[in-house]
């Protein structure tokens, strides 16, 4: 069955959006985009992507993967992937979509980074969550989401909040671009961007305390080509800078950053 040209743009977006917000590895969970699959039927996309971001945020020096790319949703409101986590979506309206979800966090290894020796691990663990999506005519959605678990005690929390926009610019090219903010609570800024009394003594660090607030914004711009009517590739550019106690911290080697994917995916 051929793909409608509404999920053609509805696929596209949630694909591009997704990758370029992700700022390549830490906010791969900002939002939730539940279009991969035709109204009325299961569905969803598979594929591999090239990422190519910071080793951390704040980092100034870079890494780059290569990930499987896998997002399925059913017509009963289940969702998982790897930019969704998994999920229910109450809502059957096209327009709008509400729930909750489960989001991994990957944590942070002192290894990763010589910035960040002295500094100990910050465990992978499991977050839970809500999330709220409105689109609005013209090729206009507005994202936003919580997330709730991370960090070195489990009580960190991120609100994102994002707008993002998608327009044909020919028959089988479309452009996408987004914007996104991400606040922080204390004990998030705390375990990322914080340096206590121990970690100041090991890795030679002044001692900071940063309370919560907006940790960073960013603003994205994809490309996606239908090589045929399920399969396509996209290119995504993203540019991010850190905010407030964010970017004040003695961790922070760059404030800005700069991350990029290509992806190619097929809508089954």
């Amino acid at each position: 069955m051929a793909l409608s040209n509404h999920c053609i743009k509805t696929l596209i977006f949630a694909t591009g959006i997704a990758l370029a917000t992700s700022n390549a590895f830490s906010q791969t969970f900002d939002a939730v985009r539940l279009n991969a699959a035709l109204a009325g039927r299961d569905g969803g996309t598979v594929g591999i992507a090239v990422l190519a971001g910071h080793e951390y945020q704040g980092a100034d020096t870079r890494r780059t993967l290569v990930l499987p790319w896998l997002n399925y949703q059913w017509t009963n409101g289940w969702f998982a992937g790897v930019t969704n986590g998994i999920g229910y979506n109450f809502s059957n309206s096209p327009h709008m979509q509400y729930g909750l979800r489960l989001t991994p966090d990957l944590g942070r290894k002192e290894s990763r980074a010589s910035a960040l020796r002295g500094m100990g691990d910050i465990n992978a663990t499991t977050e839970g969550g809500a999330f709220f999506n409105y689109a609005l005519p013209q090729g206009l959605l507005l994202t936003s989401s919580i997330r709730y678990g991370a960090g070195v005690r489990h009580k960190g929390v991120l609100v994102d909040l994002g707008v993002g926009y998608s327009t044909e610019v020919a028959a089988t090219w479309r452009l996408g671009a987004g914007a996104a903010m991400t606040l922080a609570n204390a004990d998030y800024m705390q375990s990322f961007f914080g340096v206590t009394g121990d970690q100041s003594a090991s890795s030679g660090y002044v001692a900071y305390t940063p309370g919560g607030g907006a940790r960073d914004v960013r603003a994205n711009v994809t490309l996606t080509y239908w090589i045929s009517r399920r399969t396509s590739i996209t290119t995504a550019l993203s540019v991010g800078t850190l905010l407030g106690k964010a970017k004040d911290s003695p961790l922070t080697r760059k404030r800005s950053s700069e991350s990029g994917v290509v992806a190619m995916t097929y809508a089954f």
